[in-house]
């Protein structure tokens, strides 16, 4: 594959935002959609799109959660004639590539559900795969003009932007190297993380408040023995258990963590010049502006 530049085909892409974007995320999404734009890259967002269903479709009925899903892909099929649907919620990536799945297994009875025309060819890709691969790592680089020079940041992946190998289809499940890659191409020094692929709780957030402050706890303990400044990520559940309840960590294990939690969006953007109020920062929990001052600053401060 030609990393050097966006090829032509990919200037113009489906876009899915999915249901947290629109709010509790929208720094997520406000970041994906500037960086893209840097880029070159046109998010031609999928008309009267609804929600995936997420985990709760699926417990129900597989087929009709596939289904549900199976909508928006067929709407950027049939009336976008795109064959391409990014989504930077790997929740939301699951259960479009899953619809491509339950198609391929039951066409017929999807179908039926379905109640509109799909071939099924769709491809769901997450906006991490889209920098890395569509894009590319020197296209990215040729274009910063305010580089993370000398800031140590680790990389968090979670456990559904690679796994499982044979659904994501992307990266390597066990130990990935995209966000590292695209870390480094953006100025950032990146160390060994062994918590790369660690879950962090997930939805429990809520009904497991203790396991997931542990969970939690181990993530930005590694991050904190590493040497990193801030953590970045692809996830909007990944980013608000390490962000949002951070606080929560420090009682339940007795800690004083302060670690920015950055989306690689937002780290990728301020990086292609783009103005922090545009990719949301102020949006952190964890303020991140340490991140963005020149060592000499940061030292006479």
């Amino acid at each position: 594959m030609d990393t050097q530049k966006v090829s032509e085909r990919m200037k113009k892409i489906a876009y899915y935002p999915g249901c947290s974007l629109e709010k509790t995320a929208c720094e997520y999404e406000w970041s994906t959609r500037a960086v893209c734009e840097a880029l070159g890259i046109e998010l031609v967002e999928i008309p009267n799109w609804t929600c995936c269903g997420s985990t709760p479709s699926n417990a129900y009925d597989p087929l009709l959660g596939g289904a549900l899903a199976g909508r928006n892909l067929a709407i950027a099929e049939n009336e976008l004639g795109l064959d391409t649907v990014m989504t930077p919620c790997p929740s939301c990536l699951k259960s479009l590539k899953g619809a491509v799945k339950t198609y391929q297994k039951n066409p017929q009875a999807f179908l039926k559900i379905l109640d509109m025309p799909f071939s099924g060819k769709v491809r769901p890709i997450s906006v991490l795969q889209l920098l890395y691969e569509e894009v590319g790592v020197e296209a990215i680089r040729e274009k910063v003009v305010h580089p993370l020079t000398d800031r140590v940041i680790v990389p968090y992946y979670g456990c559904l932007i690679t796994r499982p190998p044979e659904f994501a289809d992307f990266d390597d499940p066990e130990n990935p190297v995209s966000m590292d890659a695209l870390l480094e191409a953006i100025g950032a020094t990146v160390p060994y993380f062994t918590h790369k692929t660690e879950c962090c709780g997930a939805s429990f957030g809520v009904t497991e408040k203790p396991v997931v402050g542990k969970l939690t706890g181990r993530i930005l303990e590694a991050a904190r023995q590493a040497g990193a400044e801030a953590i970045t990520l692809a996830c909007q559940m990944c980013q608000q258990n390490l962000d949002l309840r951070q606080g929560q960590v420090n009682r339940y294990c007795n800690t004083a963590f302060n670690i920015p939690v950055v989306y690689i969006t937002q780290l990728i953007g301020h990086a292609l010049g783009i103005s922090h109020k545009k990719l949301g920062m102020d949006k952190l929990i964890v303020n991140a502006d340490v991140l963005f001052k020149t060592r000499a600053s940061s030292v006479s401060a």
